[in-house]
């Protein structure tokens, strides 16, 4: 890996050039609603190989397939509940992935030596458009260092991937922010294996609506996992992360406190003006959700050693951004009394 990678804005230019890439077997950084993707041509083993060297990311963690049509789907997969076809009529395109048995069209090094694929299509049209320009569907994570916080611009993916890999397409700042919710399908319910911007709340108009038990809680060790995001310490930036229990004034108070004797402390509060150590991650978990990441990168770039996170809300898109902070804080949670 020793590239001069290109940023290229989102045209019909850089499209074309991206497609060349993938074609040949090479990674290119593209544009979600979610977080930038590192992209690999999904269907060629040794294109996908290039994307865990890329990211320094364990190969048994599975990768999401990207398509751009519902077209796309049938041959990638053996069946397709009835279910999905719902979810898909309704969400797709958009930051919603399900899982299905793959068929034999999926590499191993694809699924994370499962027998199940994680598909999804983005809503993103600079997206849809290497897709389509490609003609194969791409297996794309989050386009950071593996277990560094996931990249919600351009330019937080040339931060990370500079030399490693020869383009990244610039379509400017993600909608969402956080990673597609991860569903399967199983006990005639919607299991939701990582929450994200279709909420369960949303999910439950189509049936039963069950959150896997990893969600907030670590899996057990040796544990085979389904999705992305379940297994490893991710989102997380150079500094120490901690999740606090406590909302408004207490955990303003707490945080002063705590800044005296630490003289390299940030803390993200809701809503909170930003002065001295606050910095405002969003009174809304939408709003969560979309700065979460930038502002664990600033922490970083800021010099922070500790940084302590207000507890957002547990349900709706406040569960994804709850999920995201207990990997970022390696489960580390400051309960206030």
């Amino acid at each position: 890996m020793n590239f001069d990678t290109r940023l290229m804005p989102y045209d019909r230019e850089s499209v074309s050039e991206a497609a060349e890439l993938l074609k040949r077997g090479e990674l290119v950084a593209v544009p979600t609603e979610t977080v930038y993707g590192l992209a690999a041509n999904a269907l060629n083993e040794n294109a996908v190989k290039k994307i865990f060297l890329a990211k320094g990311r364990p190969q048994d963690n599975p990768l999401i397939v990207h398509i751009a049509s519902m077209k796309m789907l049938p041959p990638l997969v053996r069946e397709i509940p009835d279910t999905a076809k719902a979810l898909a009529e309704r969400f797709w395109g958009g930051p919603l992935t399900m899982i299905f048995p793959k068929s034999d069209k999926i590499p191993s090094v694809t699924s994370g030596g499962l027998d199940t694929v994680a598909v999804r299509m983005p809503s993103n049209e600079a997206a849809r458009e290497i897709i389509k320009k490609c003609g194969f569907p791409l297996a794309a994570p989050s386009a950071n260092l593996s277990g560094k916080p996931s990249p919600t611009t351009a330019r937080h993916v040339f931060d990370d991937m500079n030399g490693r890999i020869p383009l990244i397409i610039d379509g400017g700042e993600c909608a969402v922010g956080v990673e597609s919710t991860v569903v399967c399908f199983k006990g005639g319910k919607i299991h939701i294996l990582r929450p994200g911007g279709i909420t369960a709340e949303m999910l439950s108009e189509f049936g039963g609506v069950e959150v896997d038990k990893a969600v907030t809680a670590q899996p057990e060790k040796g544990e085979r996992v389904l999705s992305p995001g379940m297994k490893y310490k991710h989102y997380s930036p150079k500094a120490d992360v901690y999740v606090v229990n406590a909302h408004g004034r207490a955990f303003e108070e707490y945080c002063v406190k705590r800044s005296r004797y630490e003289s390299k402390l940030i803390a993200l509060g809701a809503g909170i003006a930003e002065r001295g150590v606050f910095l405002d991650y969003g009174k809304t978990p939408e709003i969560q959700a979309q700065r979460l990441f930038a502002l664990l990168r600033r922490a970083d770039e800021l010099g922070a050693k500790t940084v302590l996170v207000e507890m957002p809300e547990q349900n709706g898109m406040g569960l994804a951004v709850y999920n995201r902070l207990l990997r970022a804080a390696g489960f580390k949670v400051i309960e206030l009394e």
